[in-house]
């Protein structure tokens, strides 16, 4: 936290809030994490629980983390909280205790990163959201607290193997295309508020089967789950902790592992990977490959997936467009991405599908 003050600070009336938010660039922040002496434990963590005054909520958790070093991306709504961050080590124990003193927080459940090099974020964003997780309807649509059945992994892969459950992967497409459980029901939409009325509409007629949700941690299957009863869906249920917490329980208790491919993070990292197995291929020449980019066009700024060979033929970007504006003087670019900015701006996290890259091409840019 920036703690800088006026000079006439010693008057009270004069004095200046502390700046609840991150005040460096990009370059800083890297150079920043790299001197650290210490290591690093990602974690994530969400709870549905009422906060009648989420800014308050936010304020305070920035104060308290930002003075522990914490980083990462943490949402707080009146229905709870999402979290996602990065703490240092010799921290951890005061950062737990701090959590645990909130009675809205007592005895939250963490889920650790399953591949940890400690540069997963770069500051920290607490922001306050209408929902931790948006779905697009009203609060009292349906009731986000009656939810359905937590399974373990050996109880998920019971069910799996049972044969006659549909199991129904809640992450977005860009995630489900790296890394899947085999058989499950891949939505094809790019949010969350898309993807719950698409399930809803590929699960008609099965109101009375077995329903397997799953997402990276849970919080996304939280609120499905909920929906499909709200719905009429006799059986629900979901595996706690998300693919997070499966593989951990996987390997701390020799289960077999029937989740394929990676698991897409919303951090630097972009992903961890949960088995050996590639399920997708480079969106520029189909050559088997699973890790996610950013075109280095940062006007652009897609998400896609670029082998190495193509990433070096093409310098980083997705088309024939990307890569040369990314050869423009660097006036030239910051006027391209004032333009994109004054029109809406980029997010990181917007995606191609590889239906847009012609195969064996440097495709022209489609959007």
């Amino acid at each position: 936290m920036d703690l800088s003050h006026d000079p006439q600070s010693d008057s009270p009336k004069k004095r200046r809030k502390p700046v609840l938010r991150n005040l460096y660039d990009r370059a800083t922040l890297e150079r920043r994490l790299a001197a650290e002496p210490f290591a690093r434990r990602t974690v994530s963590f969400y709870r549905y629980v009422r906060l009648d005054d989420p800014k308050a909520v936010r304020d305070q958790l920035f104060a308290e983390w930002d003075a522990l070093g914490v980083f990462g991306r943490v949402y707080v709504a009146r229905e709870g909280i999402n979290t996602q961050i990065s703490v240092p080590e010799p921290n951890w124990t005061a950062f737990a205790d701090a959590l645990y003193a909130w009675t809205e927080f007592d005895r939250m459940p963490f889920k650790f990163a399953v591949e940890d090099d400690g540069k997963s974020f770069l500051k920290l964003t607490i922001k306050v959201r209408h929902q931790i997780v948006a779905d697009g309807l009203a609060e009292d649509e349906y009731d986000v607290t009656d939810v359905g059945r937590h399974l373990t992994a050996a109880e998920w892969n019971a069910l799996m193997k049972a044969g006659n459950a549909v199991v129904v992967d809640m992450r977005n497409h860009y995630e489900s295309e790296v890394g899947h459980f085999e058989g499950a029901v891949l939505p094809e939409a790019d949010t969350f508020r898309e993807e719950l009325p698409e399930v809803l509409q590929k699960l008609r007629g099965k109101e009375d089967a077995p329903v397997l949700l799953y997402c990276t941690g849970g919080v996304r299957c939280e609120k499905t789950s909920a929906y499909l009863k709200h719905h009429g869906f006799q059986n629900v249920n979901q595996l706690h902790g998300g693919i997070i917490d499966y593989i951990r329980q996987v390997k701390q208790e020799g289960l077999e592992n029937t989740f394929k491919g990676v698991n897409f993070v919303f951090d630097e990292r972009l992903g961890e990977r949960i088995s050996d197995d590639v399920i997708a291929h480079c969106h520029q020449c189909r050559t088997p490959w699973d890790l996610h980019t950013n075109c280095a066009n940062k006007a652009c700024n897609l998400l896609f997936l670029q082998c190495p060979t193509c990433a070096a033929e093409h310098e980083g970007t997705c088309s024939t467009e990307c890569h040369e504006i990314i050869h423009l003087p660097d006036e030239a670019q910051a006027e391209i991405r004032r333009n994109v900015g004054a029109q809406g701006g980029t997010k990181r996290f917007h995606r191609a599908r590889p239906e847009e890259f012609n195969q064996g091409a440097f495709a022209p840019k489609t959007t």
